[in-house]
């Protein structure tokens, strides 16, 4: 019974897709609206926060990313419904490509409150937190929404629209979008 027990338990921790480093939210889990009320007094505290994409900067040694923050699941995946808490800055030494994470890509990161920086958005200064980042994450954009672009579950499968595929109708029960499908 305990090799059973064993074997499960290898199994299931083998299926995670998430990087170690975001699997487990740290012990004091501390929310960006605690942090931008006074971004020095959390310098050096680890975070796991997630958030949508709203810019990439690259510069020469580094890359910057502001996030919209939204909280988590237990499973490291953005809650999309909640409201969201306002913006973040990750930073990573290594480049991280703008047309990989473009705008309104869903992002988990693990990292530690590093700074603070100044934003100007439309006419209004923000002063938001600069996370260090030790773990990024890229949720698979058919992962993101729960939408794929071919109808919403359990009607996206490739079987509704089986004798018009390849023949670029937009065809499909009970809801496809428009435009063709590469095959």
């Amino acid at each position: 019974m305990n090799w059973l027990l064993l074997t499960l338990s290898i199994l299931l921790s083998a299926c995670s897709s998430l990087p170690v480093a975001l699997q487990k939210a740290p012990a004091v889990d501390v929310q960006l609206t605690d942090v931008i009320k006074n971004i020095s007094s959390y310098r050096n505290m680890p975070v796991r926060w997630g958030g949508t994409v709203i810019e990439v900067e690259n510069e020469e040694h580094l890359t910057n990313i502001q996030l919209l923050y939204f909280p988590l699941n237990g499973d490291g995946s953005l809650r999309l419904n909640a409201p969201n808490q306002g913006r973040f800055v990750i930073q990573s030494p290594e480049f991280l490509d703008p047309a990989l994470y473009v705008k309104g890509s869903e992002i988990t990161v693990a990292g530690i409150v590093s700074a603070e920086t100044e934003r100007i958005i439309g006419k209004k200064s923000l002063r938001l937190p600069v996370i260090t980042i030790q773990a990024i994450y890229l949720w698979p954009r058919d992962q993101q929404s729960g939408y794929s672009g071919y109808g919403y579950a359990p009607y996206y499968s490739d079987y509704y629209s089986y004798p018009y595929r390849g023949y670029g109708y937009s065809y499909g029960y009970p809801y496809r979008s428009y435009g063709y499908r590469h095959y």
